[in-house]
């Protein structure tokens, strides 16, 4: 009988064969390198997560008989028990890392990546709307700080058109109902333990005017602890959490769901329609729209699934 080959395994192999104190998503990478990570079969989703996981109730139910140790908490990273790296090294290793990822580079911009949300939330039945770039350097100069952190890098609308019928839209607006909802999106590259409280942060400041808002990463840490602080930063405030799936948009995971607010700050909206020109249109497009009772306005252009792939390539999202 074959034995199956584990996490727990995978994990053993690839800290002897290295030698080096890794987190889960770095034992995970230099997995599928080494071509072990088809070893384990049917993986889902989150490999990484499964890995921290894995090694977190290794080293919790065996204590001082597990082969692992925990060697960092922010982010996680092991080693194995009787790896032989010294106290000094580690520190050494785990800095030089950690300089590292501050200086990842990417060919790509943030804006390359709207198209890619614009595509996902259009299809997605929790948003099903209709996004809008605000560009940022076309809003009024201010005072230096007095608008930073103000306007969102996206902004989204559903419309009730395709789920209602006409007489029940027709009685909502006899009732004074308003189904619409607003989406405030902030877009970054990556959020790993060094950008992660300003981006958070950034994305609170800016969404207090939506129903709904929500920061966008095409790349997130998988370690088990990030997630476990997202999360928590997440119920804090309200603000969800999307990770994009490039190559298969529609598996995109929205990872923290975002608090949904019936009251619009209208205060807020009001000063990002004074100051951005691009949120006033929007603004003024979703009320022409409603008053005709359908998609008229020109929102950002939802890129087709025969020029998806290509766009990815052009722009060095994907090789």
């Amino acid at each position: 009988m074959r034995i199956k080959y584990t996490f727990i395994d995978l994990c053993i192999e690839i800290l002897s064969k290295y030698n080096s104190p890794m987190s889960p998503d770095e034992i995970w990478k230099k997995a599928i390198e080494d071509g072990l990570a088809e070893k384990i079969g049917s993986v889902g989703k989150t490999p990484s997560a499964t890995i921290g996981a894995r090694l977190y109730t290794d080293i919790k139910d065996n204590g001082a008989k597990s082969v692992f140790v925990q060697i960092s908490k922010r982010p996680a990273r092991f080693i194995l028990r009787n790896s032989g790296i010294k106290e000094k090294e580690i520190e050494s290793v785990i800095e030089k890392k950690l300089k590292n990822e501050e200086k990842t580079e990417y060919k790509f911009n943030e804006r390359d990546l709207h198209p890619l949300l614009a595509k996902y939330v259009y299809t997605n039945p929790h948003f099903k709307c209709y996004v809008k770039t605000i560009f940022h350097e076309k809003s009024i100069k201010r005072a230096k700080g007095a608008n930073e952190w103000l306007h969102p890098d996206l902004v989204g609308v559903y419309f009730p058109f395709g789920d209602y019928s006409k007489e029940t839209t027709d009685l909502q607006k006899s009732l004074n109902v308003n189904s619409i909802k607003l989406f405030s999106f902030e877009m970054k590259k990556e959020l790993n333990y060094s950008n992660l409280r300003e981006c958070f942060f950034q994305a609170v400041s800016n969404s207090s005017w939506a129903n709904e808002g929500y920061l966008v990463s095409l790349r997130i840490d998988e370690d088990p602890s990030f997630r476990n602080e997202i999360q928590r930063l997440s119920n804090s405030f309200g603000i969800g959490i999307i990770k994009l799936s490039p190559v298969n948009i529609e598996e995109s995971e929205i990872i923290c769901n975002a608090h949904h607010r019936e009251i619009i700050d209208w205060d807020t909206l009001d000063r990002l329609a004074e100051d951005s020109p691009d949120f006033r249109a929007f603004i003024s497009d979703i009320k022409e729209d409603l008053t005709v009772a359908k998609v008229k306005s020109v929102y950002d252009k939802i890129i087709s699934d025969d020029d998806y792939e290509g766009y990815l390539k052009k722009k060095g999202i994907i090789s």
